[in-house]
């Protein structure tokens, strides 16, 4: 008896599955391994979003474009515990201060434009507004609370190499990272200027300052100063201790081991 239809058709279909597998195969075992730094912090932007863009989920903040040393000291950070999530607690501990600082300049070299801010989540009052902008750009002496420009720069996208950006973030981010500095869930190299300044400043500022900042276009040329403008406040120990503004040595990216 010679097959039917049905077999026939059973066959066809068996066959171009075979032939499509194998064609996935063939085009997954031919993804060549580069043993770049690129292709090393694929770790990162899993999270990060490609290219260290920030996810879109509003925790994972960009690392892109950020200063070198600033993103240096944070992977120090997280290696050494003083700041605490668990998936960069294990993802640094077995490496080394030479290799995080590869990681820190390849990141800071990536020159990404920024997207627009996005939508607001919260509504501000005009108060809320006035008050939040006043304490970014003027502060309030009579609490101790130097303005964020003193540090952060007058356009608010950073001063190199120590100090990050302030502008495209997410409100979300921006309002647990201000949140953790306060009630010392999250800390920095003494003498940690941020806790002293978000000890100062009330919890509904501190919502007040992350929803006017979030909402902020970035600049089109959004690189971190050059240099403070005038001297810092106080003294930061991110800023005095910090030693890893200079690219990597010559001869490529070191193993990472600890």
């Amino acid at each position: 008896m010679s097959p039917g239809p049905r077999h026939a058709a059973a066959v066809a279909a068996l066959a171009a599955t075979a032939t499509l597998t194998c064609l996935v195969a063939t085009s997954t075992e031919a993804a060549p391994f580069e043993d770049t730094m690129a292709q090393r912090v694929l770790a990162c932007t899993g999270c990060h979003g490609p290219e260290g863009r920030a996810a879109p989920d509003g925790y994972y903040p960009r690392i892109a474009g950020k200063p070198a040393g600033y993103l240096y000291n944070q992977l120090l950070n997280f290696r050494d515990e003083r700041r605490h999530y668990a998936l960069m607690n294990g993802l640094l501990a077995p490496l080394s201060d030479a290799y995080l600082r590869e990681i820190a300049v390849h990141f800071a070299r990536l020159d990404i434009p920024y997207p627009p801010p996005a939508a607001a989540t919260a509504t501000l009052g005009d108060a809320d507004r006035a008050g939040a902008a006043r304490l970014v750009t003027e502060g309030d002496a009579q609490r101790g609370v130097p303005p964020c420009i003193a540090c952060h720069g007058k356009s608010m996208t950073g001063t190199a190499p120590f100090v990050p950006g302030l502008l495209g973030l997410p409100r979300d981010y921006l309002n647990a990272q201000l949140g953790a500095w306060r009630e010392d869930k999250r800390r920095a190299q003494s003498p940690d200027c941020m806790s002293r300044v978000a000890k100062a400043i009330a919890p509904e500022e501190i919502g007040a300052i992350s929803a006017w900042l979030a909402a902020q276009p970035v600049p089109a040329d959004a690189k971190p100063a050059g240099a403070f403008a005038t001297p810092l406040p106080f003294e930061c120990g991110g800023v005095a201790n910090a030693v890893a503004s200079s690219p990597p040595p010559a001869g490529g990216a070191s193993g990472p081991t600890r």
